[in-house]
């Protein structure tokens, strides 16, 4: 398969690649860009922990062929730690416990900064919603949540 020039912006900076356009964005994301806090967990779109925002939509990256990247706009959990004005759900994650074994938590992270720019004060139902798509099997989501929560009400 021959491979191709694909352009779109990566965390604000404007960046083109040449490779087989159907190669996964989360494989372009992690090899190519060496952004390796996208993680792979299941590969198959079920777990979340490859949550990248694409064009203000949480996509699962593993899921995404990259010549549908061509002329979009990408954010990953790199451009949070640029980004002082997100730090805010990290430090709560921190604060309650919301990380453990790490492998879902930059996932969970970009969902929880999906979800408040979209819904900046959720109640506990919305915030169950928005991270609905990201599993996690250390915390019992609980920790999570809290965190979530606790970030809405700084960003006051």
């Amino acid at each position: 398969m021959p491979t191709q020039r694909i352009s779109f912006r990566l965390n604000g900076r404007p960046v083109t690649i040449e490779t087989h356009p159907l190669k996964r964005l989360l494989d372009v994301l992690r090899e190519d860009f060496g952004l390796t806090g996208t993680k792979e967990g299941c590969g198959e779109g079920e777990c979340g922990a490859c949550s990248a925002i694409v064009d203000d939509y949480l996509v699962n990256t593993c899921l995404l062929p990259v010549l549908q990247a061509e002329g979009s706009r990408i954010s990953t959990i790199e451009s949070v730690a640029e980004n002082p004005t997100l730090q805010v759900i990290q430090q709560a994650f921190i604060e309650h416990g919301g990380a453990q074994c790490g492998i879902c938590t930059p996932g969970m992270i970009m969902a929880a900064i999906h979800l408040l720019s979209h819904c900046p004060h959720p109640t506990l139902e919305q915030i169950r919603e928005g991270l609905s798509g990201n599993l996690c099997r250390c915390t019992g989501y609980t920790k999570i949540f809290e965190a979530v929560e606790q970030a809405s009400r700084r960003n006051e």
